[in-house]
């Protein structure tokens, strides 16, 4: 690539993040939590994470992204379905809808039922298609569930429901626990396949690295699914051996954090 071509992709990469930053300031912060043991101990598992090594990120509401980093993937925490009383409802999270066309974008939601209805689906689908609109280049959905290991099948059953509502070309991306390579039936692993197009596998629990990561992801030698790791911004991490070695491991995503939570 030449200089001139090179310096507009750092430009544009840059007005991401800015345009990020800028739409950040119209969300509320969360309050910073105190430090604790359980922190510490984790820190201890290896170097911090920094996300100038990376390229892909989560960026929740109210987080400002340093304008230095370089960000091809996104994945933009959009709105919830929460577990109240009534029928499921799609509530957004984002004051406004920035056009960010030079990065891939996935729209995260995140949920606590499975209940979702078709017009649940349909209040969602038609939001990512304003994102689109807007300009942006819209990857798919992530759905953003702690789905337990032993209720894999019930899962799987809410997501076939789910793929059916998504309209292609639109992919669909899940958040998936650690505990299904070592515990999870290998048989409804397989069946997410013809389903879903991702996992992004959390490594961390609120801000902190989980301990004995690596114990789990020498598991992953057999999983059947294409695969991400999410790794929180200041967490410990030191990269499992054989990991990018594995042929479902498509590379990570960063959880970015708030500043004044950073460590």
């Amino acid at each position: 690539m030449g200089q001139v071509p090179a310096l507009l992709l750092v430009k544009r990469q840059a007005i991401i993040l800015a345009g990020l930053a800028l739409l950040s300031a119209c969300n509320r912060q969360q309050p910073a939590p105190a430090a604790t043991d359980a922190t510490q101990a984790a820190k201890a598992q290896g170097p911090a994470v920094d996300p100038h090594g990376f390229d892909a990120f989560y960026v929740w509401p109210g987080v400002r992204p340093a304008a230095d980093l370089t960000a091809h993937t996104l994945y933009l925490l959009d709105g919830e379905v929460r577990r109240r009383p009534g029928p499921a409802r799609f509530t957004r999270l984002r004051a406004g809808l920035p056009r960010l066309p030079d990065a891939q974008l996935w729209l995260v939601v995140r949920i606590d039922r499975l209940d979702l209805s078709p017009r649940t689906w349909a209040v969602i689908v038609a939001d990512m298609e304003r994102w689109q609109a807007a300009g942006n280049h819209l990857a798919g959905l992530q759905i953003d569930f702690d789905a337990a290991t032993q209720g894999l099948d019930r899962y799987g059953a809410f997501l076939a429901d789910a793929r059916s509502h998504l309209p292609r070309p639109w992919r669909l991306s899940i958040t998936g626990l650690m505990d299904w390579s070592a515990n999870g039936d290998p048989a409804a692993l397989a069946r997410l396949k013809p389903v879903i197009d991702e996992v992004v596998v959390q490594t961390y629990q609120g801000r902190t690295t989980i301990p004995g990561y690596d114990a789990y992801f020498r598991k992953m030698a057999h999983f059947p699914l294409p695969f991400r790791v999410a790794l929180a911004e200041g967490g410990a991490w030191t990269p499992p051996p054989d990991l990018a070695r594995e042929p479902q491991f498509k590379g990570y995503v960063v959880f970015l954090m708030p500043k004044q939570i950073r460590r």
